[in-house]
């Protein structure tokens, strides 16, 4: 076997490897023609890869990244550069200060959704029992969530695919909730009985219309078509939520859901008031109205 000299070494060496600084503006390039935020998005993919934080990346930018590392950097960046979600990339999401397991087999959690959270916490008494369901849970942010600031409380999350219940299944283990969580597959109510009342109920119901589906951003479109897709006027879902979640609420009880943009006038004719009393409607940091609170009469 023959040896390598220290320059024949050192040669070697700089093809295994690449500085922090170099392999980050050499990826912000690649990115710059589809990527809105590149250097932000080759950030993060680097931070998951190489397990260090934003601010070593900053600090650091001459830290020599290892061969293997660069390897999987660079295939993240091809990824991303094809238009894949970050978020499927790095498998992980943060919603309502907990990190979350995510796949193509689920709806990216997103800053707004918190907003139901937000709401049912403001309805419910945190330190008593109560019960609940999360319609179309995905993966299971809403309910992981709720469960991990009300300790006594029980849940029932929903979802028609096996696929996503795996995912949020995983998620309530990882925050140590699934003992107080049932996952159920089902299309909406279809497999709960109606002699199980609830005191809430939450759901990031899918809201996209027909048109609205084909003008999708290309990330959107990766996630599940399933968890998106609100038929012609993007209401189709809502209608049937608002028709068979009283059958399942106890007299009093809440009905907290997501819609989208410009959807709420639509929703204020759709709630009937025999059946409903409309408490809020709430923006998000846009100060676009996307949530409804809404009471069981």
């Amino acid at each position: 076997m023959i040896a390598i000299n220290n320059e024949e070494k050192a040669e070697s060496d700089h093809k295994m490897s690449a500085s922090v600084g170099t392999a980050l503006s050499e990826a912000a390039r690649r990115l710059d023609a589809n990527i809105s935020e590149p250097r932000l998005d080759a950030g993060v993919l680097m931070s998951h890869v190489i397990g260090r934080d934003r601010a070593f990346l900053v600090a650091h930018p001459e830290a020599t990244i290892a061969e293997h590392q660069l390897k999987q950097f660079e295939e993240f960046i091809a990824r991303r550069v094809q238009g894949e979600p970050l978020q499927y990339i790095t498998g992980h999401q943060e919603f309502f200060k907990l990190d979350f397991e995510v796949t193509p087999d689920v709806l990216i959690p997103r800053p707004e959704t918190e907003l139901i959270v937000e709401a049912a916490l403001e309805l419910v008494d945190a330190n008593a029992e109560f019960a609940f369901a999360d319609i179309g849970t995905g993966s299971g942010c809403l309910a992981v969530s709720i469960l991990n600031e009300c300790r006594e409380a029980r849940a029932i999350a929903i979802d028609i695919s096996e696929q996503a219940l795996r995912i949020a299944q995983r998620n309530a283990e990882r925050h140590r909730v699934a003992n107080r969580l049932r996952l159920v597959q089902s299309d909406f109510f279809d497999a709960i009985s109606v002699n199980e009342t609830l005191d809430l109920i939450v759901s990031n119901p899918p809201y996209v219309s027909d048109d609205e589906m084909k003008t999708l951003q290309r990330e959107v479109q990766r996630e599940p078509r399933a968890a998106l897709a609100g038929g012609s006027d993007g209401l189709a879902l809502i209608r049937r939520l608002l028709l068979d979640a009283p059958g399942h609420l106890r007299p009093a009880g809440y009905l907290v859901f997501e819609f989208g943009i410009n959807q709420d006038v639509a929703i204020r004719d759709l709630v009937d008031r025999e059946v409903w009393k409309l408490i809020e409607i709430r923006n998000d940091l846009q100060q676009i109205p996307r949530t409804i609170v809404l009471q069981k009469k």
